[in-house]
C-alpha cells in the first residue's frame, strides 16, 4: 500500500494502541470469599443447638435443631449477597432480614428463649444489610427484645449477659459498617481525583502538542504560498514538511492521548530551531542539553515547546535565545506582545508543570525590550 494512503486510513479510522483489557471476572477475591469470614461465627450457633437437646420432648429437639440448620444456611447464603452490594442488593438484604428473623422466631416456638442466641446473628447482618441510620434503630430494637422476653418470663438475669454481649456486637459491626461506608467514599473520591487529573493532563499534553505543531504547519503554509510562484521547488519542499509534521503530530496527539508521550529536550530544541527559522525569527540556542539537570529536562522541553509557539505567534521577534544552566531555563526575544502570552492557557499549563517539579515560572519585560520567560528550581 502506498504510505500517503495507508497514513490517510489510519487517521480515518484506524484504531490506535489497543487499550487494556480487563478479565471478564476482575471482582476483589477478599470481597469474592469474605462471605467465609463470616461462616465462623456459626460456631456460635451452638448454644442454640444446645437449647434444643435440652428440650424433653422429641418434637421439640427435632424443630429446634431443624431451625438451627436453616438459620444456618439462610445466614450464610445471606452474607454472601452482602459482598454483591448494589442499589439492587438492599431490597434482597432486607427480605433476607426479615428470613432470618422469621425463622428465629419459628425455632424460638420449640426451644423458647434458647432462641435468643441468634440475636447477635441479626444484629451484625443488620448492621451491613440495612440503610443507616435504620442500623441503629435495628439494633436497639434487638437490645430491647433481649430484656423484654426474658423479663416477662421472670429470667432477666439469666439472659442479661446476653444484652451485654447484643450491645457489644452492634457496636462492634457498627464501627465496621461505619469504616466501611468511608473507605468506600475516600475509593469514590479517590477515583473521582484520578479521573480529573487524568482529564487534566491529556487536555494540557494535547493543548501543548496541537498549538505548537499547528503553529509551525500554518507558518510553513503561509510561506509556500508566497513562494508557490517565486520558486516553485522551495514551496514545494515546504509542502512536504508540512506533510511530515502532520503526520508527526497526529503520532504524538495519539500517544499523548495513550500516557506514553514524554517530551524529549533534544527534539525539543531541534524543533524550535525550525519552527523559529520557518517564521524568519533568528535562533540562539544551545548546542547540548547535558547542563540541565536530568530530573528537569522533561518539563524544560515541554515549556521550550509552549514558549517557542508563542514567540512564533505573538512576539513579533527578530531574534530569540534559549538559555540552559544547571537549575535554570530561559527563553528570551526582542519582541513587544508579553500580554497575549500571559493571558495564554498555556502558559497556565506550564506553570502546573513547573510547579509540580518543585520549579518556579516567570514571566516579563526584560530592560533591553522584549520578553523573558524563565524557570528556576
Amino acid at each position: 500500500m502506498d504510505p500517503d494512503l495507508r497514513h490517510h486510513s489510519d487517521a480515518a479510522g484506524a484504531p490506535g494502541p489497543r487499550a487494556p483489557v480487563m478479565p471478564a471476572d476482575s471482582t476483589n477475591p477478599f470481597e469474592r470469599y469474605g462471605w467465609l469470614l463470616w461462616s465462623t461465627w456459626m460456631i456460635f450457633l451452638v448454644f442454640p443447638v444446645i437449647s434444643a437437646l435440652s428440650e424433653d420432648s422429641v418434637i421439640r429437639v427435632v424443630g429446634g435443631l431443624v431451625g438451627v440448620a436453616v438459620f444456618a444456611g439462610v445466614y450464610v447464603l445471606a452474607f454472601r449477597g452482602l459482598f454483591g452490594r448494589g442499589a439492587a442488593t438492599e431490597t434482597s438484604d432486607t427480605i433476607m432480614l426479615i428470613a432470618l428473623a422469621a425463622i428465629a422466631a419459628a425455632t424460638g416456638a420449640a426451644i423458647g428463649l434458647g432462641a435468643l442466641s441468634f440475636l447477635p446473628f441479626l444484629a451484625s447482618f443488620g448492621m451491613f444489610g440495612l440503610r443507616r441510620p435504620w442500623t441503629w434503630w435495628w439494633a436497639a430494637a434487638l437490645v430491647v427484645v433481649s430484656l423484654a422476653l426474658p423479663l416477662a418470663a421472670g429470667q432477666l438475669m439469666e439472659y442479661l449477659i446476653l444484652a451485654f454481649i447484643l450491645v457489644a456486637v452492634s457496636l462492634g459491626t457498627g464501627t465496621g459498617r461505619v469504616m466501611s461506608d468511608l473507605g468506600e467514599r475516600h475509593e469514590r473520591i479517590r477515583d473521582e481525583l484520578t479521573v480529573t487529573a487524568e482529564r487534566d493532563r491529556v487536555a494540557r499534553d494535547v493543548h501543548d502538542v496541537l498549538g505548537h505543531s499547528l503553529t509551525v504547519v500554518s507558518v510553513k503554509a503561509q510561506l509556500a504560498e508566497r513562494m508557490i510562484d517565486r520558486d516553485p521547488e522551495r514551496a514545494r519542499a515546504e509542502l512536504i514538511e508540512i506533510q511530515t509534521l502532520t503526520r508527526q503530530a497526529l503520532a504524538e496527539v495519539r500517544a499523548t492521548v495513550g500516557g506514553l508521550r514524554a517530551a524529549g529536550l533534544d527534539d525539543e530544541v531541534a524543533a524550535a530551531g525550525v519552527a523559529l527559522r520557518a517564521a524568519g525569527i533568528t535562533a540562539d540556542l544551545p548546542t547540548s542539553t547535558s547542563v540541565l539537570d536530568p530530573r528537569r529536562r522533561t518539563v524544560a522541553a515541554w515549556v521550550l515547546r509552549e514558549a517557542v509557539t508563542n514567540v512564533v505567534r505573538h512576539s513579533g521577534a527578530q531574534h530569540c535565545v534559549v538559555t540552559l544552566e544547571e537549575s535554570r531555563f530561559s527563553i528570551r526575544d526582542d519582541g513587544s506582545c508579553v500580554a497575549e502570552i500571559v493571558a495564554g492557557n498555556g502558559l497556565r499549563g506550564l506553570s502546573e508543570r513547573v510547579t509540580g517539579t518543585g520549579g518556579e515560572l516567570r514571566i516579563g519585560r526584560v530592560p533591553q525590550g522584549g520578553t523573558e520567560l524563565e524557570v528556576t528550581w
